[in-house]
């Protein structure tokens, strides 16, 4: 069954997919890093480095026979209440972000593909209304009914926090299983800067910072800065027997106990990509990448509703 996959970031939204017997036959990102990292660990897949807005069915269709399923991860920067500069009318979020605008770029190519089944991750702030409202009058007229599918992370083996919706228009209610702790994601990793394993070299702080970190109980931040809907932490010493708190691309974990910061390789296990995933770029891209994107156990069992629901219809 084949699978497009619109702003595709690094590829953990097409892992899940993937792990799950579905072909990613082509992928859309705009992103020069995100791109490379996705091509690399998806070999099969016609990787497409351009701007979505720039892209209509006939770019996709041409790689393909026949599209099953599309899937992706529009930019959540104008709906996410992390974000201090977020436009304060939902509307505006939608219809005036230029970063909004790109979620109806996704419901416009769903609209073109005519996909079985398609499925929209984003932020869970897109089921609340007046913006829920306004996402099914959108894909209604684009000729779909939509679901808006509420799943933690945590709730399906990923060791860390994330509640995203993902829209659709089937309904996904996967299976929970048990919850994956830090200490059990880091367990068996070679030490930091040993070559041993990609993405697996320490950040360089300043001493004033170390020192400041060095201080810091487990649970405890180093920073506070103020969002969009309230006050977000950042250099999180974390739990060893909890799960993490919220991945993010511009957010940063201390070691339980070591005196440092997670490595881009430690923080990808905190999503659930296996470790011979290998992400390009700087190592602040890197991180982006890994926080910016859909944790592939939670992927997976997305992916699995999504086959269990076409091969009743076949």
């Amino acid at each position: 069954m084949n699978v497009v996959d619109v702003f595709a970031g690094g590829g953990g939204f097409g892992l899940g997919f993937a792990l799950a017997g579905f072909k990613i036959t082509v992928a859309v990102e705009i992103d020069r890093d995100a791109a490379r990292t996705y091509s690399a660990n998806h070999r099969k897949t016609i990787v497409i480095q351009e701007d979505v807005r720039s892209i209509d069915h006939r770019d996709l269709e041409k790689y393909t026979n026949h599209i099953h399923v599309v899937i992706g991860s529009p930019p959540c920067e104008p709906f996410t209440a992390a974000n201090p500069n977020r436009m304060e009318d939902p509307a505006d979020r939608l219809y005036v972000d230029p970063a909004g605008q790109l979620t109806l770029e996704f419901i416009r190519l769903v609209g073109e593909l005519g996909p079985k089944v398609f499925v929209m991750e984003n932020v869970a702030a897109l089921a609340e209304e007046p913006l829920r409202t306004y996402l099914e009058r959108e894909f209604r007229r684009v000729g779909y009914e939509v679901y808006f599918n509420l799943l933690n992370a945590e709730d399906f083996g990923v060791p860390s926090r994330r509640r995203r919706v993902f829209i659709s228009n089937i309904e996904i209610k996967p299976p929970k299983s048990r919850r994956v702790t830090v200490r059990e994601a880091l367990m068996g990793l070679p030490p930091p800067d040993s070559d041993i394993l990609p993405n697996h070299e320490t950040t360089t702080l300043s001493p004033k910072k170390l020192e400041r970190i060095s201080k810091l109980r487990p649970g405890e931040a180093l920073m506070r800065y103020r969002g969009a809907g309230g006050f977000y932490e950042n250099y999180i010493r974390l739990m060893w027997d909890d799960v993490a708190p919220t991945v993010m691309g511009s957010r940063r974990f201390v070691h339980p106990e070591e005196h440092r910061l997670l490595t881009v390789r430690e923080q990808a296990r905190l999503m659930g990509y296996p470790d011979d995933y290998v992400f390009y770029g700087s190592k602040d891209s890197q991180y982006n990448q890994v926080g910016e994107s859909v944790p592939p156990p939670l992927a997976f069992v997305v992916a699995v509703e999504i086959k269990r629901y076409l091969e009743r219809r076949k």
